[in-house]
């Protein structure tokens, strides 16, 4: 049986793990999927769980874990998953987790790999990011300014500090995301899954380390 590379990547918001997993996406040649995505393509298929999704989002509601479980299992039996795949935003808990691990075959290589940070310097960090009203382009003023301040280089547009890139709004979703992803961690540390790059180094050093963590010739956490 042919061996996959599935890679969950695991770290706080602001820790840079979209931009990673698309950096791997194009550095391994796998394709990065969502949560979202996958559920969107199951209800434009029409998928029996993907109209049992909409039937929940259109009535409010949060879909279950069984029929993300459903979704994911789905999505990665598909021919572009043939060689491995980058999960963004899922497991999200340790049931889903504990699902998705029955969902993987003899020859499937797993890499769990947590983008670990210092509380303060993300803060500082993120209370710097600046994004653009018109096209969403991101920049920060310590590492990454635009050309002209306040104006974005791609469009032209102004650029904004969101609402919620405060230093209370960003320690509240830390909070929040230790709760929820400790237990996670946990699981994958305790069946030896588990491995950490520093998630506060630069970008391409970060991308660096991830590729040989999953290759196996970076130390582990």
């Amino acid at each position: 049986m042919a061996v996959r590379d599935v890679i969950i990547l695991i770290g706080p918001p602001g820790s840079g793990k979209g931009t990673q997993a698309k950096r791997l996406e194009n550095a391994l040649s796998l394709p990065k999927i969502s949560t979202g995505d996958m559920l969107r393509d199951a209800i434009s298929r029409r998928t029996a769980l993907g109209m049992e999704a909409k039937r929940t989002v259109d009535s409010g509601g949060l879909v279950s874990d069984d029929v993300v479980n459903g979704v994911v299992a789905e999505r990665i039996q598909a021919a572009d998953c043939r060689d491995g795949f980058v999960l963004d935003g899922y497991p999200r808990n340790v049931s889903q987790a504990e699902a998705f691990g029955r969902s993987l075959g003899a020859g499937d290589r797993l890499s769990v790999i947590e983008l670990g940070v210092d509380t303060d310097r993300l803060v500082a960090r993120l209370t710097r990011r600046r994004t653009c009203g018109s096209c969403g382009e991101i920049y920060n003023l310590e590492s990454r300014p635009p050309e002209v301040a306040g104006v974005c280089g791609r469009c032209g547009g102004d650029l904004v500090r969101r609402s919620d890139d405060t230093e209370a709004v960003i320690r509240g979703r830390m909070d929040v995301y230790r709760a929820e992803t400790e237990p996670l961690v946990r699981f994958y540390r305790g069946n030896g899954h588990h491995s950490q790059v520093d998630g506060m180094a630069p970008i391409d050093d970060v991308t660096d380390n991830l590729v040989g963590a999953i290759r196996g010739s970076a130390p582990g956490g």
